[in-house]
């Protein structure tokens, strides 16, 4: 009796333990949940935000092929339209709605996948819808989209180096050269697009790159003895923000070993450790970004780069997490809570130009000269933002 008692009570015990060990893994499984929960709901905040927002353009403008008129008639393959298929590709990236590619294509296809002004031209601007064009060869394989761009990049290399001569152009043309590189495995594309870049840098204007500051002046006209107001030098938001990007799409299409790649991230991290200084209280980065005198508040175009080329960092694991994910966090939160509007149009956007003083002044409500470039900055931001805390 005794021992039937004893090998009851010793299975009772087991089946304890056993029940013990359920509901612990069942709770450390509950805990292991909770922040992919809240990261998930993260993601879906920010998905939500490029959807409605890609959405308001779309809607406002069916049909891609359209002219824009902004005191004159543009096509549709001007440099503002071509980074909003940057951005509108990268959405893509993480929201497979084949309308975007649909867009994208019927864009491509009536431009004949050429860059403005033709096979000749020069000039980074015209260049810069290449980009998409070369992107969507790489997910395609078909020619079409690729040859007109190599033919526009020999023509250009027989030529002189100093076409870059103001820090946009960055972001317009070398990352065409660095995805023709990756697409051919033809060295002579990046290393023209470095001997091009190095000029912008060290020469145009006495070197339009400031290595004491990790900041760019615009062009050779802010260079000093030009100052702002307040005596500090003249660092527009969005044209920092144009070369960012544009080291991280060189980057993307190099080896981490490839020396360029390593001279650029050397340059990259300048910056980032430049702009991390920079931030404003809630969020954003002035258009003049040392100087919050000149035309001081919200600006989204540049802040939104800035996220991107600063989320690229963190996932990539070269800027320090306890740094500058909280930069990330508030440059989201700041263009989500102030920038955003319900049905997708966003708010302090400064229309075209060179400087902190282009379109101003600036509001949550005012419609810039062209919404389609500041989307694709916020488009790139947000994708970047997305894929960052999605791990």
């Amino acid at each position: 009796m005794h021992d039937i008692i004893k090998i009851s009570i010793f299975v009772d015990e087991n089946k304890s333990q056993t029940i013990m060990k359920k509901l612990t893994i069942l709770f450390l499984a509950a805990i292991s949940l909770l922040p992919v929960s809240a990261q998930t709901e993260k993601q879906q905040e920010v998905l939500n935000a490029a959807r409605r927002a890609n959405n308001y353009f779309m809607k406002k403008w069916p049909d891609p092929t359209k002219v824009t008129f902004v005191k004159k008639a543009r096509p549709s393959n001007l440099w503002t339209r071509a980074v909003y298929y940057e951005g509108l590709l990268a959405l893509y990236s993480i929201d497979k709605n084949h309308q975007y590619i649909d867009y994208t294509d019927t864009w491509a296809n009536f431009h004949k996948w050429t860059a403005r002004n033709g096979v000749k031209t020069n000039d980074a601007d015209d260049q810069c819808c290449s980009q998409a064009y070369l992107e969507r060869f790489m997910m395609t394989g078909d020619s079409t989209m690729f040859y007109p761009t190599r033919e526009n990049l020999e023509n250009q290399m027989k030529t002189k180096i100093g076409w870059w001569t103001w820090i946009d152009a960055i972001q317009m043309a070398m990352p065409v050269y660095a995805q023709m590189y990756k697409i051919t495995g033809e060295r002579k594309y990046i290393e023209h697009a470095m001997k091009m870049y190095r000029w912008s840098r060290n020469e145009c204007g006495g070197g339009l790159w400031n290595p004491e500051d990790g900041l760019w002046w615009r062009d050779a006209d802010y260079v000093p003895p030009y100052k702002e107001k307040d005596g500090n030098d003249c660092y527009w938001s969005r044209g920092n923000g144009w070369v960012l990007a544009a080291y991280v799409r060189v980057m993307n299409m190099l080896s981490p070993k490839d020396k360029i790649y390593k001279e650029i991230k050397k340059d990259y991290m300048a910056m980032c450790e430049a702009l991390a200084k920079h931030q404003r209280e809630d969020g954003f980065w002035n258009v003049s970004i040392e100087s919050p005198v000149t035309y001081g508040g919200p600006e989204t175009s540049g802040t939104a780069l800035f996220l991107y080329g600063i989320s690229w960092g963190l996932d990539k694991g070269y800027l320090k997490k306890k740094v500058y994910r909280p930069i990330a966090d508030k440059a989201w939160d700041a263009m989500l809570k102030d920038a955003v509007h319900k049905d997708g149009f966003l708010g302090w956007m400064q229309g075209t130009g060179k400087d902190p003083s282009a379109g101003q002044p600036l509001s949550y409500d005012k419609v810039p000269d062209f919404e389609d470039y500041g989307l694709g900055c916020f488009l790139l931001g947000a994708v970047e933002y997305y894929k960052l805390i999605g791990k």
